[in-house]
């Protein structure tokens, strides 16, 4: 039997699309649904397995990439929306009514993805979002009760997929939040 990752790719997933400019979200609420507006391709589209991202019931991972910022506009019932933690560093605005979280937005100005929002594409209808690249923070579903005996099938399944397993973010995004902390740090100029 296969592993169950998460329904947008368990069953194989299409390329994104060069030319995709946006699309919208939308919550799981029946009537009145938020509704946030992403005027961008999204980018580093990965499965996530943290424990504060939000994952459809059953699945392993949570699927979620980054789109800057200015491109995230809540469009429709955002008086539906609250942040799940505010302590976190990725603010997560979710409905209040279904628990969706439509986007996060990480607001210290220090951090090395501020400006970028995460959002969950899987929320759209519209077609040609960046296709997810690899898998971060795998361990991590041990700790939302995952059977660590089957770690290695997940990892494999994974790899079947076309998703690397990674137990942190990939390479590229780990390089990219060390080269920030040099530039502040000094080591590194410009």
């Amino acid at each position: 039997m296969s592993i169950a990752i998460h329904p947008s790719v368990d069953n194989g997933f299409a390329p994104g699309r060069d030319d995709f400019a946006g699309g919208t979200l939308v919550c799981r609420c029946a009537s009145a649904p938020v509704k946030v507006k992403v005027s961008a391709q999204t980018l580093h589209n990965h499965a996530c397995g943290c424990t504060k991202c939000w994952k459809p019931d059953g699945a392993l991972f949570a699927v979620i990439a980054v789109v800057p910022r200015d491109k995230v506009e809540v469009v429709e019932n955002g008086d539906k929306l609250a942040v799940v933690d505010a302590k976190a560093t990725i603010q997560r605005h979710a409905c209040k009514d279904c628990g969706v979280h439509m986007f996060g937005r990480i607001e210290n100005t220090d951090h090395a993805f501020h400006g970028l929002d995460f959002v969950h594409t899987e929320l759209s209808p519209d077609k040609g979002w960046s296709a997810p690249g690899f898998a971060a923070f795998v361990s991590s579903i041990i700790e939302s009760g995952a059977d660590p005996a089957n770690m290695d099938a997940v990892r494999a399944r994974l790899r079947e997929l076309g998703l690397e397993p990674y137990d942190c973010l990939s390479p590229t995004l780990m390089d990219a939040m060390s080269t920030h902390a040099a530039r502040k740090a000094g080591v590194l100029k410009a």
